[in-house]
């Protein structure tokens, strides 16, 4: 058996107009989940989670996390995956809600 974390989501930061705005985060990936949302505060910080879209600053983001488990059974491999939400950054209730409800 093995696992394997796959994140995805929206970063949250003010735009260059003035706004504040969302965007999708890139993907990441890693063998548990604290390296994974280890990894999502760090690109938060130096300003890499946001997939190149050019924010002034990043807020937080909110991170979709895809648990895959892979099993093998006589040679043939299956997977089954679950999925959870976090918040990371310094977002209020307001902007998880705002982030909480894009697709």
């Amino acid at each position: 058996m093995s696992k394997e974390y796959i994140a995805s989501g929206f970063v949250y930061g003010k735009l260059w107009g003035g706004d504040f705005g969302a965007y999708q985060s890139k993907e990441l990936r890693a063998k548990t989940v604290k390296e994974l949302l280890s990894q999502a505060v760090k690109e938060l910080k130096n300003g890499g989670l946001d997939s190149g879209m050019g924010f002034e600053f990043l807020k937080g983001a909110r991170v979709d996390i895809k648990e895959i488990e892979t099993i093998t059974v006589k040679g043939k491999e299956y997977q089954r995956a679950e999925y959870t939400i976090e918040f990371i950054g310094n977002l209020t209730e307001q902007e998880q809600d705002f982030l909480y409800g894009l697709q």
